[in-house]
Formats: C-alpha cells, structure tokens, sequence
C-alpha cells in the first residue's frame, strides 16, 4: 500500500512566495505520507510576459527548487514538483519541468512538458505557450521505492499515445500534475483523468492549482485520484489550497490489466 498525498496551491507570482505558500502545506501532507505530489508551475504562476523572463532562474539556482529539496531532505519524504517554469538549458525560453526528489533531496528525474498549451477558450482569453516555452522530446518514468511514475503535465492529458507508451513501460502510477483554466476543466478534467488511468490500467494522480492568481489566470483546482479500473477513490470539490490523501494498493493495477488485457492488443495502423 502507498499512502500519497497531493498539495493543491494558489501559487503567486514569485518563487519566494510560492516556497513560503507551500512549505506549510508541504509538512502537512508529508505526516502519515509515504510520497508527496505538488501541481503544475508549482514555483510560480505568472503569465503577464513583461514580468515574466526577469522572474525565470535556472534549476538550480531557483528558490523554490531548493527549498523542496530540502523539505525532502528534512521530512525524509519523496516529493514530485509537478512543474516549475525554469530557464531552458541552451535556449532564450524556458522549460516546465517536471522533478522527481527522493527522500535524500536529490533530483532523480526531470520531464519537460512535450505538449505545449497554444489555445483560444470558452471564456476569451487566448494562451500561447509555445511562444515563450521549448516543448520535451521524450516519455520519461521515474523510479521510485514502488515501481515506475510515468510523468506528464497538464495539457499532455489530451494525448492518449504518450500514456500508452508510459503503460508499456510496466508503469503503475502515472502524474497529471496541472494548472487547467476553468472552463476546461468543468467539461473535461475528471473525464479525461479517468479515460486515462482506464486506458492504461494505471492509478492517475492529478494534484492541481486552483483559484485567484497574482497575474489574473484562475485555476480549476478540485485535485484527484483515479484507480486503475477508472474508478474516482479520492478528489477534491473545490479550488481552495488543500491536501488530498488517498492509499494506493498497487495489486489493482495488476487485476485490472489481467482482466483487460489491453496492452497486449495494440496493432500498428498504416496512415
């Protein structure tokens, strides 16, 4: 049994403000946790361009980074940053980098976002993160004491191939770390969740922003966990900063892919 527990924040505008936002809620989580997950742009939640590059640190120099290092280190709790937005490496944009951070503190795998949110919603405003972003190039798994994590961010949820290529890899939890608009996550969030962990007989574990940001963007929130037959077995109903607790029994993964086979029927289709 893995007992997780997932931080949903309303990050601000700065790193120093988004450490000292979710250390609290960090030591919160760790006590009776076996394994902590925080949501998307986890150090810092600003999307007005003209603050934005002043505010970008490299990885290693970013606050918020090494403050959850050491969290890591002091709780003796692995803790998944679900993304920062960092400085990319040999780039002028930056990355949104999923961390994986051991119980040691030390950072045991990184996932860039590959699928970048360039997108008019419902509600008028307009987001374009390939303008300041440089997408990922590949499917990672992080290892842990449980088997493998396969890891995603947000708007990779609307592409079932990367969580099936994440499936064959013999994952039994894969992360959807987020930071969904409002309209979009009303109509979609929970059902795409679900047809994910469904396709992949994986748990899903989506740990989210929600409410009012600094810089005018409010988020979804209502964080969730998914079993491996789809099942919602924990979840929360609002957009407030909260931990969601939820206790993993990773033999389910096993009955659900015995009973639905799935994985072993994918057939090659020609264009």
């Amino acid at each position: 049994m893995v007992r997780v527990a997932l931080v949903q924040t309303s990050t601000p505008a700065s790193q120093q403000a988004a450490l000292d936002h979710t250390r609290p809620l960090i030591v919160e989580a760790a006590e009776g946790a076996d394994f902590v997950l925080l949501p998307e742009c986890a150090n810092l939640m600003e999307q007005r361009r003209e603050l934005k590059a002043g505010k970008l640190a490299s990885e290693g120099d970013d606050v918020f980074v090494q403050g959850v290092r050491q969290l890591a280190r002091d709780l003796k709790t692995p803790i998944l940053v679900g993304s920062v937005i960092i400085k990319a490496e040999n780039s002028e944009k930056s990355a949104n980098r999923s961390l994986m951070i051991d119980a040691a503190g030390e950072i045991t795998a990184r996932y860039d976002k590959v699928h970048l949110f360039d997108a008019d919603t419902p509600d008028g405003k307009s987001y374009r993160e390939s303008a300041t972003m440089r997408p990922g190039t590949e499917a990672v798994v992080a290892e842990t004491p449980w088997g493998g994590l396969g890891l995603s961010i947000c708007y990779d949820v609307r592409f079932a191939y990367l969580y099936r290529t994440l499936a064959r890899r013999d994952v039994g939890m894969i992360s959807v770390p987020a930071a969904f608009t409002v309209p979009t996550g009303k109509a979609h969030w929970e059902v795409m969740l679900r047809a994910r962990a469904i396709e992949t007989g994986a748990f899903v574990l989506a740990p989210a922003q929600g409410g009012a940001h600094e810089d005018g963007r409010h988020t979804w929130g209502h964080s969730l966990v998914v079993g491996p037959w789809g099942e919602v077995i924990a979840a929360l109903d609002h957009d407030r900063p909260a931990v969601l607790r939820a206790e993993l029994d990773l033999s389910e993964v096993v009955k659900a892919r015995q009973a639905l086979p799935q994985l072993l029927h994918d057939r090659e289709l020609l264009a």
